[in-house]
């Protein structure tokens, strides 16, 4: 069964909605990454934040205000016509709700629990279901009054690429006509200083397979896509092909052959029923870090023996974590849309000096184009924590 993409909705350090995200995604926009202190004690680091006021939540939600909730009611706005319509076609308990996340409300909780330790009362609108990995799923439900299966994924970096997995798992066993997916992080002090402690975060702008390439850049985004058995009024793009694999060779590094990577990568293929050579551009996770590259580099080489075109856009939105696998998934959609007339594809960002050590890559320049022409198929790789792997495939739909 095809799984049509028929809506997207999305903000992030690129923009707050989809026509500025894909401006400034095809120009190369890395204004968004912005020095800042307070974050990690004694450091100024360069963080991709969505800056200025978010949509209130309402009262009646009031138990349910955080930062990460704002961010995806933002992306739901965007979209809510789409929304409404497809409650109208198939009824609110025929629609479900499957979201990444790694954060959740675990700022609002981090905020309440030092008022607590300060005053030894928790603060009057602290509510300890906000940091909930289920929370946000939960909110977009409450918010729309939807009945159909409503869960959150949280795979630490693949997060929302497992999420849209597992929508379309929903559409495919009839459990399901349309199911809302995506995914959202926000910005907070426990992951930035989670990664600080692991010596992975950078001081620069992130640097993907540079030699000089020292660690990541945290960012936030929401996006939300309107997954359906059948073609909207929109672009006609699919989720053609997705593939996972866990290769659990350390907690926290990667399998340094990318054997996991390469193994994700076939399976969306053969999922989808291609061959590597069909793909015209790869989204890479590209984090900048020194065993992801390499790793990543060596899983491409071997299964694009003639190279594709391909790039990693963390210098433009930083890794945006929970979220990320839906946002890179988000940009191969605005690659193929008419928010892209010009056929661009999102450029790789860096310094230019290679590492050596590293299989050549094919880089997207700006002058690169994509075929104006269907069918594309176009890759988005996204990998986490546990060795947790997952490909996937977005294309013109049949």
């Amino acid at each position: 069964m095809t799984a049509y993409l028929n809506a997207l909705g999305v903000i992030c350090a690129l923009g707050r909605d989809k026509q500025a995200v894909a401006r400034n995604l095809f120009a190369g926009d890395c204004s968004g990454m912005r020095r800042e202190s307070g974050w990690v004690p004694e450091r100024e680091l360069p963080v991709a934040a969505v800056h200025g006021d978010l949509a209130p939540i309402s009262d009646a939600l009031a138990d349910q205000r955080s930062r990460n909730n704002q961010l995806l009611l933002e992306a739901a706005l965007q979209i809510r016509d789409d929304i409404e319509q497809v409650i109208q076609t198939y009824g609110r308990d025929r629609i479900g709700v499957v979201l990444g996340t790694s954060t959740s409300g675990i700022d609002e909780a981090s905020r309440g629990l030092a008022h607590y330790i300060r005053d030894q009362q928790f603060p009057a609108d602290y509510d300890y279901r906000q940091q909930e990995l289920g929370a946000p799923a939960n909110f977009l439900a409450d918010w729309l009054q939807l009945s159909g299966p409503t869960y959150v994924i949280s795979t630490a970096c693949t997060s929302s690429a497992r999420a849209l997995m597992s929508a379309r798992r929903l559409l495919d066993l009839g459990l399901c006509d349309a199911v809302l997916c995506g995914g959202v992080d926000s910005l907070c002090k426990l992951t930035l200083n989670g990664f600080s402690a692991l010596e992975a975060v950078s001081d620069e702008r992130c640097n993907p397979f540079s030699a000089n390439r020292n660690g990541i850049n945290i960012g936030e985004a929401a996006v939300l896509f309107v997954m359906s058995k059948e073609r909207g009024a929109g672009p006609g793009i699919a989720l053609l092909g997705a593939g996972a694999s866990s290769d659990a060779h350390h907690i926290s590094a990667p399998e340094p052959t990318g054997r996991g990577a390469l193994q994700s990568m076939q399976k969306a293929l053969d999922q989808a029923h291609l061959q590597a050579g069909d793909i015209s551009y790869l989204n890479l996770h590209g984090t900048a870090t020194q065993h992801n590259d390499a790793m990543e580099s060596l899983a491409v080489a071997a299964l694009f023996v003639d190279g594709v075109p391909c790039s990693s856009t963390k210098p433009m939105t930083g890794h945006t974590l929970g979220a990320a696998g839906a946002l890179e998934a988000a940009f191969c959609w605005l690659s193929l849309s008419a928010d892209n007339p010009d056929h661009a594809l999102p450029p790789h960002i860096w310094d230019g000096q290679a590492d050596p050590a590293l299989p050549a890559l094919k880089w997207v320049t700006a002058s690169e184009r994509l075929a104006s022409i269907a069918p594309r198929y176009l890759m988005s790789n996204s990998f986490a924590f546990g060795g947790n792997n997952v490909s996937l495939i977005i294309g013109d739909a049949p």
